[in-house]
């Protein structure tokens, strides 16, 4: 089943939303749990906003593992006393190996409103990643062309090609040791594998993505990359929402025991950096980190 990757027993602190809470308003839900692994970000009668962990894909593929689509039904059919089939709708992906939000649509017209945000570059998208190695600048921006690849992969071109598609980051560094750096990367499109190629190509290729160039694994087939923010229009009401994953505790390391590297990152410094103005620290109930505001 799901790996473990909120580690701890005391969820006292984490209330689950009511049993009509798939009537709810637009207002973001509170933290309830589909299962230990996996915590309820966001959720009205249109969207469906959840934390996905590493390992677990989106839909399911050829290993036959629990894929987060079909879980997500089962939790609905349950809350929701649905007699029926649940809708639930795919408007974005994230690889396999990678951690954070998710967001589903509830109906048609939200999924194809979504989609087009999606298409048109109306959704904003932020992502942690632990790269090894420092970049030549604490903030860039990287722009390359990418195309498919063998075994669904991606690769570079040094002009661009037919088959080539623009892709374009930007980064800044938030932190760094002597062998590994911290950076909030934000995307402005979104190619296949774009975050992992285009770090890999400046020299920095995240931790644990054997594929791209890393030097070693981490536990549980991970990689360093955490889908951190994800921020659209609503699709029924046009406000703009922001949805924030939890931060593992130990994150990239995730369930590690006493043998396991500790995170370089003193998390309490650098996330009300990130969160903005007057930003806590908020440890829910299964030692996630999170952002909160005073």
């Amino acid at each position: 089943m799901l790996n473990r990757v909120l580690q701890g027993e005391n969820r006292e602190m984490v209330k689950p939303p009511p049993a009509d809470h798939c009537l709810e308003g637009p207002e973001p839900a509170p933290i309830a749990f589909v299962t230990p692994d996996w915590p309820v970000l966001y959720l009205d009668n249109h969207l469906l906003g959840l934390y996905k962990p590493a390992g677990v894909p989106v839909q399911g593929d050829r290993g036959g593992d629990p894929a987060l689509l079909d879980l997500a039904k089962g939790w609905l059919k349950e809350r929701c006393r649905k007699p029926g089939r649940v809708y639930l709708g795919l408007v974005h992906r994230l690889d396999r190996p990678v951690a954070g939000v998710m967001l589903f649509a509830r109906t048609s017209k939200a999924a194809g409103r979504l989609s087009e945000q999606f298409r048109n570059r109306g959704v904003t998208k932020e992502y942690l990643a632990v790269v090894a190695g420092r970049p030549p600048e604490d903030a860039g921006r990287l722009v390359h062309h990418l195309e498919r690849g063998e075994l669904r992969s991606s690769r570079i071109t040094p002009q661009p090609t037919e088959r080539s598609r623009e892709a374009r980051l930007s980064y800044r560094v938030l932190g760094h040791t002597e062998r590994s750096s911290l950076l909030q990367v934000a995307l402005e499109t979104g190619r296949k594998h774009q975050i992992r190629v285009q770090l890999a190509a400046a020299g920095c290729p995240i931790l644990g993505d054997l594929r791209y160039g890393a030097a070693a694994p981490l536990p549980q087939r991970q990689i360093a990359l955490l889908a951190w923010k994800l921020a659209i229009n609503h699709p029924i009401d046009g406000r703009r929402i922001q949805i924030t994953s939890p931060i593992p505790r130990g994150w990239p390391w995730p369930g590690a025991d006493s043998t396991a590297p500790a995170p370089p990152w003193n998390w309490r410094d650098i996330v009300p950096t990130l969160a903005g103005r007057g930003a806590l620290i908020a440890r829910a109930a299964n030692g996630c980190i999170a952002p909160g505001e005073k």
